[in-house]
């Protein structure tokens, strides 16, 4: 599957197989993937935690109040990303330039996560709702946790929905 392919066909999953575990190798690819995308001054601000089992069922409970992400109980594999500090160039910059390249890093890693979790055929889904120092006692985090991605197999059925997104001429401007 090429990425246009990918682009076109991964979505937020939200329906899961709970019954089915999302193989080592998998994951490896995955971590690999958001090992090489690229950050600023490659510094990678972040840190990568892999919860399965009891630990994911215990992420997951914290992403679930008020109603939400009710289907995170169903998830195999919950990957938390932390925020770690910048390495001094970047922070230099960060700070002449005024921009937050750690958000832009952890953008950039979990879009390449999300992609390696299509191409490996599973779902995935990017989480913010969740209580961050929860999250950081489960995982013993020092750094605060800035996203939880989801990643297991769908459930049989679960079918591609139509993508909705604004118009090209909407977002481009060519000049």
């Amino acid at each position: 599957m090429n990425f246009y392919e990918i682009a076109k066909t991964r979505q937020s999953c939200r329906s899961y197989d709970p019954a089915r575990p999302v193989e080592e190798e998998k994951i490896a690819a995955i971590l690999e993937s958001a090992r090489l995308s690229p950050s600023a001054c490659n510094g990678q601000p972040y840190h990568f935690s892999v919860c399965r089992g009891e630990a994911a069922k215990a992420v997951a409970q914290t992403t679930m109040h008020m109603g939400m992400n009710k289907f995170a109980a169903d998830v195999p594999v919950m990957l938390v990303i932390s925020e770690k500090p910048y390495v001094k160039s970047a922070a230099v910059g960060a700070k002449v330039k005024k921009n937050d390249y750690r958000s832009i890093d952890i953008g950039i890693a979990a879009a390449y996560i999300t992609a390696e979790a299509a191409a490996q055929g599973l779902g995935s889904c990017m989480i913010g709702w969740f209580d961050d120092d929860k999250i950081r006692e489960i995982c013993n985090l020092d750094g605060t946790v800035r996203l939880v991605i989801a990643i297991g197999y769908a459930k049989e059925g679960d079918k591609l929905r139509p993508k909705k997104r604004k118009e090209m001429d909407e977002l481009v401007t060519q000049l």
